[in-house]
């Protein structure tokens, strides 16, 4: 049996702020960490039907695949209020259905293993519990169609003595904590347990970050960076749209972010704060996910106007939602002087060359990754290099594309940032979803030009970005290099010693030669090779040549013959002309904030 809770009665219909006091109280007691069990008990007052249907989410919004968290769910049972247990069955994975009878008032307790630490689900260990709402918290799926006068209460109520709560839901008693619908509960983690606090101010609006986890962050420079950044981004639209806004970090040797609507959940290595490359990386991450504090959270396409948690919620606007906000997250830390402009170029570089490397460039469209982004982007196999394409990628880069084209239809007067602006003003303010027609033609009404090609090329189809028409009004020119390694397509890895095969890009020597993922190269031509010296190895051969390959292949030793192709351009660098015009150096100058 799960630990009942005693002293805590049944919901009243209280007031908080103005509105009546929900139906539904949720009870948590973690009265032993260690075990890394969430006890829940849901308490619901004043039920009228005969049946009670229950779900818990499949998904959480901003981490688009559904991840079964009902999966984690263990030991469901009902009772009433006089303590006799109620029938109930399970009608689907995460559906169960009470037979309530004539009582009105309904108990239900059941336990989540929690011990996957990520920013989208739950990890109890005995140092803290991180829960997400969709993972834990139950709801009844005809409340939520209408949901403006139901309000849910969470009560913590078993947690070790030394252990602080932090969540941006607001407190109304002890422990006690209230959202004003699902939506708003779902969006609120908690983070319980040891942690350190650095309160701030920025706008005249409370911050804190709430830091689990050993790490060697300077947190006075995070603070002031990030207090940095926040200007930046408020600036854009005006000020802040919240009250107060927490920045939860775990330190650990993970990488992550989710974005909820008044704080976010951030996961960064624990030791890559000293290195000011990882440092830069992790403030990154940092405007990124802050940024959604508007894009997304707010302004939101209008497949994600009003969350269906139970199945996906489709749109083709991710290239928007999540790539802008990561051509954004690179752009306001220099805006905000953290960085210097040739920093910037060398993440555009880095970025440019990881998708000029990715050959399902040519198989995916912008588009497609959107909307397939629930059986793809989050669910890589041995082909995903070869038919895939990341929004957050590709759409950085189409957006820059788009802040250039701006820039230079307008002289400078109008930006991707007048795009932002508007969209706020129409769709964001007022938490209307935008249709992807309307999206367009805000960005083409701010470019004054017709850009029905450019979608065409760029977002529907599969066209290769032009980087050097768009960048040369900018004094710009983007420059490749190969190496002198003969192409065979394989990507290696070092397994055990020996070098196992990692990707094998479409149509080259490697994949025609019949080799796979997760074959292990052995020799080429009778000498033993690993993962770091088969290059070399390969350039002791012409291009043109067939050699010889030994593998182990599902365990069998086979040789194979692989003609080695001309080297291809690997790496790409966004370098500035010699000789720019004056026009070029002004241009660049407005567009990096020089």
């Amino acid at each position: 049996m799960i630990n009942t809770h005693p002293s805590a009665s049944f919901p009243a219909n209280s007031q908080v702020n103005g509105q009546t006091n929900s139906q539904f109280c949720y009870y948590i007691a973690i009265p032993e960490p260690e075990n890394h069990l969430l006890e829940v008990e849901l308490a619901i007052a004043d039920w009228q039907n005969e049946t009670l249907d229950l779900k818990l989410p499949v998904w959480t919004p901003g981490s688009y695949l559904v991840r079964e968290y009902a999966k984690h769910l263990q030991d469901f049972e009902a009772i009433a209020a006089d303590g006799k247990a109620l029938k109930w069955q399970k009608i689907s994975k995460n559906h169960w259905q009470i037979n309530c009878g004539s009582n009105h008032e309904i108990r239900v307790r059941y336990r989540l293993f929690c011990n996957e630490l990520t920013v989208r689900t739950n990890h109890i260990d005995r140092s803290h519990a991180f829960f997400t709402g969709a993972a834990v918290f139950m709801y009844a799926p005809e409340y939520l169609p209408d949901q403006s006068d139901r309000g849910y209460q969470v009560q913590i109520t078993k947690i070790p003595n030394h252990w602080q709560i932090a969540t941006a839901l607001p407190e109304i008693a002890k422990h006690t904590f209230y959202a004003k619908d699902f939506d708003t509960l779902v969006d609120s983690p908690f983070e319980i347990g040891i942690q350190e606090r650095h309160e701030f101010e920025v706008l005249h609006k409370q911050h804190r970050f709430i830091v689990w986890g050993e790490h060697n962050a300077n947190m006075a420079r995070v603070v002031k960076d990030t207090a940095a950044l926040i200007k930046v981004e408020a600036e854009m639209f005006g000020g802040l749209p919240y009250d107060h806004y927490d920045f939860i970090l775990h330190t650990s040797n993970g990488f992550g972010g989710l974005e909820h609507r008044d704080c976010t959940v951030l996961l960064y290595n624990r030791l890559g704060f000293r290195k000011e490359e990882s440092y830069l990386q992790f403030l990154n991450l940092v405007a990124h996910e802050f940024f959604h504090t508007w894009n997304v959270k707010r302004l939101r396409p209008k497949g994600l106007q009003h969350f269906d948690y139970d199945h996906e919620n489709y749109t083709g606007s991710l290239w928007f939602s999540e790539g802008t906000t990561s051509y954004y997250d690179q752009i306001f830390p220099l805006r905000a002087k953290i960085y210097t402009p040739q920093h910037y170029l060398k993440l555009i570089s880095k970025s440019i060359t990881r998708l000029q490397n990715t050959f399902g460039r040519n198989v995916q469209s912008l588009h497609e990754s959107s909307f397939d982004t629930w059986i793809k982007l989050y669910r890589p196999d041995a082909n995903t290099h070869n038919n895939q394409v990341s929004y957050y990628l590709k759409g950085e880069l189409v957006s820059m594309l788009l802040d250039l084209l701006i820039r230079s239809q307008t002289n400078n007067l109008r930006s991707l940032d007048r795009v932002m602006q508007i969209m706020w003003e129409r769709f964001g303010k007022t938490e209307v979803g935008f249709s992807e027609a309307e999206l367009h033609e805000v960005i083409e009404s701010v470019a004054g030009v017709d850009l029905s090609g450019f979608w065409q090329d760029y977002l529907y189809g599969k066209r290769e970005l032009d980087y050097n028409y768009y960048l040369e009004p900018f004094g710009l020119e983007l420059r490749s290099s190969r190496t002198n390694v003969p192409f065979t397509g394989l990507t290696l890895k070092s397994k055990n010693g020996l070098a196992e095969v990692e990707k094998v890009e479409f149509d080259s020597p490697a994949q025609k030669a019949g080799i796979s993922t997760g074959d292990l190269i052995l020799a080429i031509a009778d000498i033993r090779v690993n993962a770091d010296n088969f290059n070399e190895r390969l350039q002791d051969f012409e291009t043109g040549t067939t050699i010889p390959i030994a593998i182990f292949q599902q365990d069998l030793l086979r040789h194979v013959q692989m003609t080695l192709q001309e080297p291809i351009a690997t790496h790409f660098e966004v370098v500035q002309i010699s000789q720019a015009s004056p026009s070029q150096e002004m241009n660049l100058q407005l567009w990096l904030n020089i």
